[in-house]
């Protein structure tokens, strides 16, 4: 990994990914994996090679890496992506994500587990209703749901992405492999309604099923030896519900990303930069 770290010395915004020195001849060969979050769904510009319904962008963090290293990137990330998809097609014509995974890989990154059974994004989309409903008082979907979402996560999610992490360590047996945590989405306490229209009382609910998500992506990276990058604590204060040039996420109102509660171009540049740091600590 040294040969492209010297690479990277002035590069704050990239996810250092280096070769092992028996491979450092010729550009690091670097997959990318994952759904949205990978993806950069709805930064502009959109990458034109990419398939239509993955609204991949350009500016997500794999060519950010790519661009600043001269990396060699195969990027198959893809909005909506869940552990299933490595495995299966996700659209048709599209193949699963696994199957960019070559034995020559040397560098994979990703960040997926938030569609797995659809309770990330619905426990967003459900609280927002709920929150709706009472104007931002209260806590409907603390009161409605309780302990489901985070139930489904450990159950499921969890299984999932330790099955799917060993399948990327079998293929890619000599590769650097990271994935990312999700960044805080909302503060600690109060949020902004109706920016992200999620009641005041939810917050902090919703805020323990996002640490239940990225607690469960932690030990799946555990179990199966690969790295985990921990967002939670650098995201601290740029959740969605700030302002622009501050926030990394966009919320769903007022916001300059047309998919909504993703990373804008900022927050994937940071996203890069924790990564870097991670790995220089290896």
């Amino acid at each position: 990994m040294r040969r492209l770290a010297a690479c990277l010395l002035a590069v704050f915004t990239t996810l250092v990914v280096v070769a092992p020195p028996s491979q450092a001849t010729g550009p690091v060969r670097y997959v990318a994996l994952g759904d949205s979050y990978s993806a950069a769904s709805g930064v502009l510009p959109p990458d034109p090679t990419a398939p239509p319904q993955c609204l991949r962008s350009l500016a997500n963090y794999p060519h950010v890496i790519a661009a600043a290293t001269g990396a060699q990137l195969t990027d198959v990330t893809c909005g909506g992506a869940d552990t299933g998809d490595y495995l299966t097609g996700q659209y048709p014509g599209v193949a699963p994500q696994l199957d960019a995974v070559t034995r020559d890989a040397q560098a994979v990154t990703m960040t997926i587990g938030g569609n797995d059974s659809g309770v990330f994004i619905n426990s967003i989309l459900r609280c927002g209703a709920a929150g709706l409903t009472t104007l931002g008082t209260g806590s409907p979907c603390r009161d409605q749901y309780g302990s489901s979402f985070q139930d489904t996560i450990r159950t499921t999610t969890y299984p999932s992405l330790v099955r799917v992490l060993k399948a990327v360590r079998a293929k890619a047996r000599h590769a650097e492999v990271a994935i990312l945590g999700y960044p805080s989405i909302l503060p600690a306490t109060g949020g902004c309604y109706p920016l992200m229209p999620v009641a005041e009382g939810d917050v902090p609910y919703l805020r323990g099923v996002q640490a239940t998500l990225n607690d469960a992506v932690r030990r799946a990276a555990k179990a199966t030896g690969v790295t985990f990058v921990d967002l939670s604590r650098v995201s601290e204060g740029h959740d969605a519900c700030q302002p622009i040039g501050v926030r990394w996420i966009e919320p769903v109102l007022v916001g300059t990303n047309p998919v909504v509660v993703h990373p804008n171009a900022l927050g994937e540049s940071r996203m890069a930069a924790e990564a870097i740091a991670v790995m220089r600590r290896l």
